[in-house]
């Protein structure tokens, strides 16, 4: 990779940004790196980039090689607090994407009023680990098509796990499934971490929207962390998803944080 030079300016330091690999750069000031960016592909093809620097002059710089360096759009993610990190990107022609609320969401049923929430007629819920992996890969595809051909999945959460072309489910471990007439209808993914799980998807057959089937799989998914003494899990959602917000709102999830996608296009 070609490095590219940076002559001191006024309060600057003279620092040398090198392109060391694919998806890497180096900040180097007399001799010592004092900055690094990464760059990411995404399932979707979106890619991310990111600068960790000692100085802010530094970040500039490494940020401004990088968009230099590579085809738009690019994305990188901040917390919407972070006005001065914000304002880095900015700088160098990233704009606001998408929002995304972080929640605590409560396990407590007495918190959540879950305890009465039972699967609709027909429909059982299996807890999470007991999923079968054949039909729940046929479900996450049929899920991901509905999405693809909706709204898209660049407004389902920025975490999204990378995978190998083709695969879907990697962990049937990770899930609990709702479950008609043999046929796999719902699912929830909680990511195990320690002390506060991460809900990391809740999603439903579009033909079996409406029924209470995700408020009845979180009923079994938060029920049973509350009985192991876990007593809060962590999700996000897309600001344009109601259906989503309105769920979380309403079994007294607080929104702990907010997230923006930025994208310099």
């Amino acid at each position: 990779m070609n490095p590219t030079y940076f002559t001191p300016g006024t309060g600057e330091p003279a620092v040398t940004i090198t392109r060391f690999a694919e998806t890497q750069w180096h900040a180097v000031e007399n001799g010592q790196v004092v900055g690094r960016g990464d760059a990411s592909s995404r399932p979707d093809g979106r890619v991310f980039i990111s600068v960790d620097a000692w100085h802010g002059a530094v970040f500039d710089q490494l940020a401004a090689a990088m968009v230099a360096d590579l085809p738009t759009p690019l994305h990188t993610v901040v917390d919407e607090d972070d006005l001065d990190l914000t304002s880095r990107w900015q700088r160098v022609g990233f704009t606001t994407g998408r929002r995304e609320w972080e929640y605590l969401v409560p396990t407590d049923p007495a918190v959540t009023g879950l305890s009465s929430a039972q699967p609709p007629s027909g429909v059982t819920i299996v807890p999470v680990g007991e999923a079968e992996h054949v039909p729940l890969r046929a479900l996450d595809r049929a899920i991901r098509d509905e999405v693809e051909a909706t709204v898209g999945w660049r407004r389902m959460p920025v975490e999204v796990l990378p995978r190998p072309d083709g695969v879907t489910v990697v962990d049937a471990a990770k899930y609990a499934v709702a479950v008609r007439a043999h046929r796999y209808v719902g699912m929830v993914r909680l990511a195990p971490v320690a002390r506060q799980p991460r809900i990391g998807l809740i999603a439903i057959r579009a033909d079996e929207h409406r029924r209470g089937i995700a408020r009845s799989m979180l009923a079994q998914v938060l029920g049973a962390l509350h009985r192991s003494g876990v007593t809060g899990a962590r999700a996000e959602v897309d600001e344009t998803n109601d259906a989503a917000m309105a769920l979380f709102d309403g079994i007294g999830a607080q929104r702990t944080g907010c997230n923006l996608e930025l994208v310099c296009r």
